[in-house]
């Protein structure tokens, strides 16, 4: 029980963090990334980027492509952030609005295969339960599932 609650915990908490990040979905870079558009914006140039970076003006033409095509590296990004007197921040948003949801999400979809294949089978033989029944297993099976959150719950 006490990792139960350590790991509800730790979840909590990183969603507290990733929540923070939510702010920024609706945030779009220009078409040729945020390297170029900064760059641009403060009238810098590539020579100049290039020399505050330590490569040729070419490469700088390559870092702005492998941003916009998305193949860039973090420590790419990092470097020309700090070349730009910026700081690189990155994160994740889950999809379904926090850790928590989604974790609830998966138990849930557990749960249902669970107590349909019990349907099943106490139904042949002639023991089915109420539909309040199977609402009620569903709801303690789903929070059992969500507290144990075994690594089959990501299969």
């Amino acid at each position: 029980m006490k990792l139960a609650n350590s790991r509800l915990i730790l979840i909590r908490q990183l969603d507290s963090k990733v929540t923070l990040f939510k702010a920024l979905l609706g945030i779009k870079s220009s078409p040729k990334g945020w390297i170029n558009q900064i760059r641009t914006s403060l009238n810098m140039s590539q020579v100049q980027l290039a020399k505050r970076l330590g490569i040729s003006a070419p490469a700088i033409i390559d870092l702005e492509r492998r941003e916009a095509e998305g193949s860039i590296t973090l420590k790419s990004l990092r470097e020309a952030g700090e070349a730009l007197n910026l700081k690189l921040v990155y994160g994740f948003v889950p999809k379904d609005g926090s850790l928590e949801a989604m974790i609830e999400q998966k138990a849930r979809e557990q749960a249902i295969k669970i107590i349909k294949r019990t349907s099943v089978t106490m139904k042949l033989e002639d023991q089915e339960n109420s539909q309040s029944r199977l609402e009620e297993a569903l709801a303690e099976l789903t929070n059992d599932i969500k507290r144990e959150m075994p690594k089959s719950l990501w299969d």
